[in-house]
């Protein structure tokens, strides 16, 4: 629903996005493919390094049903059924991978105008079940998440968090690793016109009283190109190109440089995405 609040899990993702989404170090190349009769295909390919690593994803779609089936080099199966409108504004997904006979998992995820809850439980003996929710409106939204081990019978997580989007800006406060840290994050959309954004992510440690920061921006060179910098605390300085050379096909190059790594030298990435 357009006017339902935002998930707990997408309360600052608007600054997450801009300082890390497409930053890629290494090889990477993927070719999606997409049939009228609702079956998709997507292969991609990984190089770290020396290894190599690759995955074959297959994707249906039926009605309110999609099939997801993914095979990796080390032929793992992942296979997720979803199914949307099981009941009113509700939707279910159940997944799997084999041979992990424990991965079986229910996820139900739940849009009211005024509240978005997210669930799942793992279809196990001893199940990991976890829980988040978020109430307010598309434009403030406040949420918490927890998840718990019935093996262990103890908490894996508890966090909570307020985000605010607005057209021109997006802010967030979350406090998490079960209370230990405080992150705030804020993002601000300069040009609607050439897409400049900048943002920055600060994150406090409540326990060890440590301090850590990551700026970052964006900015469309024309519509087809698109330039981002990343500057942490640490030392390290990011910079990535992204350039749609053809119709939803991307080629991204990504650098970044550790300043208090003198003598190692730059890592480089590059990224290939096609889809005919």
């Amino acid at each position: 629903m357009a006017s339902s609040p935002a998930s707990f899990s997408d309360i600052g993702k608007r600054a997450k996005d801009l300082l890390t989404k497409d930053y890629n170090f290494d090889h990477k190349f993927t070719l999606s493919l997409q049939g009228s009769s609702g079956l998709g295909l997507a292969a991609t390919g990984l190089k770290r390094d020396q290894i190599f690593v690759g995955d074959i994803n297959t994707l249906y779609k039926s009605g309110k049903t999609t099939v997801d089936v993914k095979v990796d080099t080390y032929s793992n199966v992942s296979t997720k059924v979803t199914v949307s409108d099981i009941l009113p504004s509700t939707k279910a997904a159940f997944s799997f991978k084999i041979p992990d006979h424990k991965s079986g998992k229910l996820d139900v995820n739940y849009i009211h105008p005024h509240a978005a809850i997210d669930s799942s439980i793992g279809l196990n003996p001893t199940p990991l079940l976890e829980l988040s929710a978020a109430i307010g409106s598309k434009d403030l939204s406040l949420g918490a998440e927890v998840g718990f081990d019935t093996a262990s019978s103890s908490f894996t997580k508890y966090n909570a968090g307020i985000g605010l989007n607005k057209p021109d800006y997006s802010a967030a406060v979350l406090l998490m690793d079960k209370g230990q840290t405080l992150k705030a994050s804020y993002v601000h959309f300069v040009n609607p016109i050439n897409g400049t954004t900048v943002g920055a992510e600060m994150t406090h440690g409540l326990s060890t009283n440590e301090n850590s920061f990551t700026i970052g921006s964006s900015h469309a060179i024309d519509i087809s190109t698109v330039v981002k910098t990343r500057l942490s605390d640490n030392g390290k300085v990011a910079m990535l190109c992204q350039r749609e050379w053809r119709p939803k096909s991307l080629i991204t190059f990504s650098a970044e440089y550790d300043s208090k790594a003198s003598n190692a030298a730059p890592k480089l990435g590059l990224a290939l995405a096609l889809k005919p």
